[in-house]
């Protein structure tokens, strides 16, 4: 039976994950180490000499994530951003142009605008959730469209599949980034993007215990010049070396086996929390996808399984009250990062998006972000009900 013939679980626990032979282990080793022996000059076993190039726990990882995203071939990183700035490096080029979205984690965002664009790499902002934005940034030297759906921290929606159409009718490729929604909810590949790209930090490691990054290459993706997607980012991804650890990659190998069940009591908690906040006096408005007065809720619908477990809403009284609000909590944990089995709270203007203050992705100063964990949602609500009362 072949892993594309698995549910989802199925492939989670068991693609790139057979029994160890020698010893029977279901759970693949931790191969700590940094070098192989080798069978005679150049005499490698199963293609294993050094272990940024290759290990077999990275292996395993890198084989059971492109599984689940349905891809080519998946590489596992030191972080999100180092598995981001690996294919910007692998697939730009200086004089290329890419069309950024106007709502984006602020990391990657600073990457694009200080460090790609120190390179000589030009970027446009367009807003990712309006087909006709994305068309109209896109120029001659066009090489890259960058997506994130649901976007950071504004919960923003994009159309994968119209978005992929005008990107390929340019010659150009498309990459999104599939940390919010997990390849659960979401596989982008499926609707045409060319990359997809993962903090295994959030919902894939799900403990907060490890930090990563994933990038998955479409089967059969090419540049423009016809060169493989794949082979220049297994080129880049050796060559630069920011590669995932061995104990890092069994960390999220664990998360992976249970990232079904976990992304069901994400949403089902969030949409309890959103309900809550809904009708709290307190609250200004609310950014969920699953809400049908969302923008693009119905691509939302189309192209996710379900709405995930991140939430963000604007408080009345302004920024101070907003930070105020996330410091007053007691069981949601003031904190960055998202997708762990704990609920977070954060103010994304004064943390996850500080770095883009100033910009044309400045968020709402009286924006707060929620992850919604996976506790006892009635403790969640009467936790976030007491703060609000008290402060708004």
């Amino acid at each position: 039976m072949t892993s594309e013939n698995l549910g989802f679980s199925s492939r989670a626990i068991h693609a790139g994950q057979e029994p160890d032979p020698l010893t029977g282990a279901v759970v693949p080793p931790i191969h700590q180490v940094s070098t192989y022996k080798q069978d005679g000059v150049g005499g490698l076993r199963g293609g294993y000499e050094y272990s940024r190039s290759a290990n077999p726990t990275r292996a395993a990882l890198e084989e059971c994530v492109a599984a689940l995203e349905g891809g080519e071939r998946g590489f596992a990183f030191a972080s999100g951003l180092a598995g981001e700035d690996t294919v910007l490096r692998a697939l730009l080029a200086p004089g290329d142009h890419v069309v950024v979205p106007s709502d984006a984690y602020g990391g990657t965002y600073r990457l694009f605008n200080k460090v790609v664009r120190a390179w000589g790499v030009d970027h446009s902002i367009a807003k990712v959730a309006d087909v006709e934005s994305v068309r109209a940034a896109m120029r001659p030297e066009t090489r890259m469209v960058w997506v994130e759906t649901p976007t950071n921290p504004l919960l923003g929606i994009a159309d994968i599949e119209a978005i992929a159409a005008v990107a390929h009718e340019a010659g150009a490729l498309l990459v999104v980034d599939n940390t919010f929604a997990s390849p659960y909810l979401q596989n982008p590949i499926a609707l045409g993007a060319d990359v997809v790209v993962h903090s295994t930090t959030k919902y894939a490691g799900g403990h907060s215990d490890v930090v990563g990054g994933a990038v998955v290459v479409a089967p059969g993706a090419t540049t423009r010049d016809g060169e493989s997607v794949a082979e220049r980012v297994a080129f880049h991804q050796n060559s630069m070396g920011a590669v995932a650890g061995p104990f890092d990659a069994w960390l999220v190998l664990r998360g992976l086996k249970t990232l079904a069940v976990r992304m069901e009591r994400h949403c089902d908690n969030a949409e309890a929390v959103v309900d809550f906040l809904q009708s709290h006096p307190g609250v200004a408005s609310v950014h969920y996808p699953g809400l049908p007065d969302h923008p693009n809720h119905d691509v939302a619908r189309r192209q996710m399984k379900r709405f995930g477990g991140m939430v963000a809403f604007r408080v009345k009284g302004g920024e101070d009250v907003a930070a105020k609000v996330c410091g007053e909590t007691q069981l949601w944990t003031l904190g960055e990062s998202l997708g762990g089995v704990e609920s977070l709270i954060e103010h994304p203007g004064r943390m996850t998006h500080a770095s883009v203050a100033g910009t044309e992705l400045e968020v709402p100063a009286d924006l707060i972000r929620l992850s919604v964990g996976i506790e006892d949602v009635e403790d969640l609500v009467a936790d976030l009900r007491q703060a609000l009362d008290r402060l708004t």
